[in-house]
């Protein structure tokens, strides 16, 4: 029988190397980018076109090739900086495996032009399908040019498998932001088909965040500056009132590495802890400079995920140093008085407190359960068991279980919601009363279940009705969300939106939802893109599901939010018409059931 195995010819063992290196554009982009880094480059270009379907050119003022190396540089494990196995544990590099060149040379039509300063003339060559097609001298600057052109023009399955072209954008942005983020005394620049999107001067580290992430933070950065004989942490942290629902701002750097460590983002947001809302994520940008032995690279092909010799220190000095950070600049958790004025009208805020009522209050048992020792356990009452009995037996649960939703539900009474008279607690909640009791409704999950449905209901045949202004708004995006709303404008139309690009990174905002108001269509398409990255890692969901589930999110009554009598009347009359009318579309109940009864049983009667 003949033998079984053979060897892969060298283009196919090429392309199954670069299906882990090279996934999408923005994985090619991260390469070629950080290879410019290691060159020595002080000006680095990156140009595309079809968000790098079609090209990707990375130009560099570095140290350039020699004719030799710029011909070994596509080979496979080809690089320049291990010889050794003890090397692969003191990269202080970027690239080290020697795979990027040769998976883009498997997989895309590569041209690269290369002079070193020393050298009269540079080189040309042509790679395609891992194959050298020509190589000759020629002029060129100091430095390196390298253009890869139609990516898996070779495996159309791969080239089939891309997302849209600003989807592609998108990826490419993050990956351009975290290289240019780390190297923020090289100057960098980003064009896509013919339209500069990044130009970013030499600077500090506070003014390449500002360029990347928006001027917004200028005022709202705290210094972290800590070092200790095993490792230094430097860079900026945002303030906790610029905490996000998304994580879209933050970033770990190690040895100038950008990696993704959900530990160590814990070690932040314990740092943060009481400062900020459990749902929301702080800014920061940080930098851990450490041994190379104390930290393996080499643990995953796209050299994200990284592992350290002893994590724990690494943990608690991060910490630390944020805690430190936060103390040191006077960031203190701050308490929010929302106070309701008709408080202030109250008898027990207008009338004065007499000797009298001192002395009534001071001998109530609520009082003694304050001041006197050993009171903090006395219950007054013995029989507390029928407490445990209301929440083991009823529909409604204690505060914050999902479980709280009784299944199924009750259906509130269509003619109790139209006669019923309605009230409102803690400018909250809604309370509809019922034949044997109430029902308490979450405003804000009612009304995001009705504005749901309606837009669910929107398309090109039934559009949501848009105000048009009079004056229309002009607004500018950091490069990054521009990508994202120009991917969402044509679903934004038909959803109320009527938004037109207006040159760089800037819209012009014609019209709008009905119930936004005029002046606040920056802040409402700010809250719209962030509440949609929010939803952007949840495969389940497609682009047009996750941009509805944000405006409903976005659009909805907070929380906090006094209603009149006909507001509340018409939210109880829009959510009985939903198709779901007792569930949110996140899944989290809008109303429960307090039964007669039950309060009885609250009462021990």
């Amino acid at each position: 029988m003949p033998d079984k195995i053979v060897l892969l010819p060298d283009n196919i063992a090429n392309q199954i190397a670069a299906g882990e290196v090279i996934q999408r554009p923005g994985s090619a982009v991260k390469e070629l980018l950080e290879n410019a880094v290691d060159s020595g480059a002080t000006e680095i270009r990156l140009i595309l076109a079809e968000a790098g379907k079609s090209l990707i050119q990375v130009i560099d003022n570095g140290s350039g090739m020699s004719e030799t190396d710029a011909r070994t540089c596509f080979e496979r494990h080809a690089t320049s900086k291990i010889r050794s196995i003890e090397d692969l544990f003191h990269i202080r590099t970027m690239g080290f495996r020697g795979e990027a060149l040769a998976s883009i040379a498997a997989v895309a039509q590569v041209e690269l032009k290369t002079k070193r300063a020393e050298d009269s003339l540079g080189t040309y060559i042509e790679v395609e399908n891992s194959v050298v097609r020509k190589q000759e001298p020629a002029a060129a600057p100091n430095g390196t040019s390298i253009a890869m052109k139609n990516l898996f023009f070779n495996v159309p399955a791969r080239r089939n498998f891309l997302k849209s072209n600003a989807a592609e954008m998108r990826h490419i942005i993050d990956e351009f932001t975290r290289v240019s983020l780390a190297f923020p005394a090289i100057f960098f620049s980003l064009s896509n088909n013919g339209q500069e999107m990044f130009h970013l001067e030499a600077g500090s580290l506070k003014q390449r965040i500002l360029q990347l992430l928006g001027n917004n933070y200028s005022t709202k950065l705290v210094t972290v500056k800590e070092e200790t004989d095993y490792l230094n942490i430097h860079g900026f942290v945002g303030k906790p009132d610029v905490a996000k629902k998304t994580r879209g701002d933050q970033f770990f750097f190690v040895n100038n590495r950008f990696i993704k460590s959900g530990y160590l983002n814990h070690a932040v947001m314990n740092a943060y802890q009481e400062m900020i809302a459990t749902d929301s994520f702080p800014m920061y940008v940080l930098f851990i400079d450490l041994d190379p032995a104390q930290v393996d690279v080499n643990v995953h092909p796209t050299k994200q995920e990284i592992k350290f010799e002893d994590e724990k220190i690494i943990y608690a000095f991060v910490q630390a140093a944020i805690k430190h950070a936060l103390a040191q600049f006077s960031v203190m958790p701050a308490l929010d008085f929302d106070l309701d004025a008709s408080i202030q009208q109250l008898p027990s805020i207008q009338q004065p407190f007499t000797e009298d009522r001192k002395s009534a209050a001071a001998s109530t048992s609520l009082f003694k359960g304050f001041t006197q020792k050993h009171q903090a356990h006395f219950i007054e009452r013995s029989d507390a068991g029928n407490w445990r009995d209301f929440y083991e037996a009823g529909p409604a649960q204690l505060p914050g279980e999902k479980s709280a939703a009784p299944d199924p539900l009750p259906v509130i009474p269509k003619h109790i919601a139209e006669e019923a008279e309605l009230s409102q607690i803690l400018n909250s909640y809604i309370v509809v009363p019922s034949g044997t009791g109430f029902l308490l409704v979450h405003q804000q999950a009612a009304h995001e279940r009705v504005i749901y449905e309606q837009l669910k209901k929107a398309g090109k045949d039934n559009p949501v009705a848009s105000q048009q202004s009079m004056f229309p708004v002009t607004i500018e995006l950091v490069p990054a969300d521009t990508v994202l709303l120009e991917e969402l404008m044509g679903d934004l139309q038909q959803l109320g939106y009527g938004i037109e690009p207006f040159g760089k990174n800037t819209f012009v905002v014609r019209g709008t939802p009905a119930d936004i108001e005029h002046g606040n269509e920056k802040h409402s398409i700010d809250l719209l893109l962030e509440q949609y990255k929010h939803f952007s890692n949840d495969l389940k969901f497609s682009k047009r599901e996750k941009l509805i589930r944000s405006l409903a999110k976005q659009q909805s009554i907070k929380t906090g939010t006094r209603l009149t009598e006909r507001e509340m009347r018409e939210l109880i009359n829009n959510l009985l018409v939903c198709e779901s009318p007792n569930a949110a579309p996140d899944g989290s109940p809008v109303y429960l059931e307090f039964k007669g009864e039950q309060l009885e049983k609250m009462f021990g009667r």
